[in-house]
């Protein structure tokens, strides 16, 4: 019976060569991947490192490999508002999961440093503390697209697509807001909505310029007059959805189906709505846009569009470490991935309303 004794120290790779059987380069090799060790030799020595907790200290590996092991990970500044921390959050949780998943560690930080305006970016380059960065941002600043070209460092774009456009030769993966907008717009109009209005951010955002774009087509597509008044401005949260609803209930008399462009706003929509005596979907349908977890424990439960972030959060990271790790296919990443909806108690077809 082989029992392991704890340890406050971690296994050094010597102890771990010691029970292994073999000389400390060959257990060195076999952590590293080495072409010179055999698959069956790096099988026994991986499998022994899992049973004895050993972890490679990574200075060490990046001594012998001129890597970090490391990711890092750049987030627009998360305002104070509940949309921004519920979406963002939940798409930071799911990057660290697939970055800890390929055996990779992460540092997540901001474009900018709040305390002395220096560029992070830079810092996390010319320090030489990741090996590439998952770009998370609306654009790219000029002096951050420099230092990323002169370092040759490899990095990709992903959720949002810059403002500013990408050279031929960007990896970047984003959502196809304008299909989710469509999408959106199409699932009311199938249920029976005929007067629409939506709800959407100011301030020339892309992704919600490109959502109310994809909302117009759809009923532009049925032969539906999409009136360009019938899109209101405010913040994508709770707060905007339910006062847009309590300032505007005699606006509401012809109106038979809201797309919040955000699922906060939805929600708030929905709660003012009831609280108004309107029933929905009864009266007034409702389809929201992010799928956020706290979808889940308000009532009627929210019909919405599906963020793909699972898909294009695997694309990224996976593109970026075949990047890091020089393998011969590297093929451009470009792509555009299609939300999809979810149909839920908020919008369905009327005729199936007790």
């Amino acid at each position: 019976m082989c029992i392991i004794q704890y340890r406050e120290e971690p296994l050094t790779i010597k102890e771990l060569a010691k029970i292994a059987g073999l000389n400390h380069s060959t257990v060195s090799r076999s952590l590293n991947n080495s072409p010179l060790i055999s698959d069956e030799t790096k099988k026994r020595v991986l499998k022994l490192a899992e049973e004895y907790d050993f972890e490679l200290n990574a200075s060490a590996r990046g001594m012998r490999t001129n890597k970090t092991g490391t990711i890092g990970v750049i987030f627009p500044v998360i305002r104070d508002r509940y949309r921004d921390m519920q979406y963002l959050g939940s798409l930071m949780n799911t990057l660290r999961y697939t970055i800890e998943e390929e055996q990779y560690d992460s540092i997540i930080t901001m474009p900018v440093n709040p305390v002395t305006g220096k560029s992070n970016i830079r810092k996390l380059i010319q320090q030489h503390k990741v090996d590439g960065l998952l770009l998370v941002l609306q654009d790219l600043e000029a002096d951050d697209r420099e230092i990323l070209e002169e370092s040759k460092m490899p990095f990709v774009s992903l959720h949002f697509k810059w403002q500013s456009g990408y050279k031929a030769d960007d990896n970047y993966v984003y959502p196809d807001n304008y299909k989710g907008g469509y999408l959106a717009a199409e699932c009311l109009l199938d249920t029976g909505c005929r007067k629409l209005i939506t709800l959407t951010e100011p301030g020339g955002l892309y992704e919600f310029e490109e959502r109310t774009r994809g909302y117009l087509k759809a009923q532009r597509d049925r032969g539906i007059d999409a009136a360009e008044n019938c899109i209101f401005f405010g913040e994508t949260g709770f707060d905007f959805g339910y006062s847009f609803i309590m300032e505007n209930l005699s606006l509401l008399r012809d109106v038979d189906g809201i797309f919040a462009q955000a699922d906060m706003n939805a929600i708030g929509v929905i709660e003012a709505l009831k609280e108004s005596g309107l029933r929905v979907p009864g009266d007034i349908a409702v389809v929201g846009y992010d799928d956020i977890d706290i979808d889940y424990f308000f009532k009627p439960r929210l019909t919405t569009i599906h963020q793909p972030r699972e898909e294009y959060t695997e694309i990224a990271c996976r593109k970026l470490i075949e990047l890091i790790e020089n393998k011969e296919e590297t093929q451009l990443v470009q792509r555009v991935i299609e939300p999809n909806l979810l149909i839920r108690e908020s919008c369905v077809n009327k005729d199936e309303i007790k």
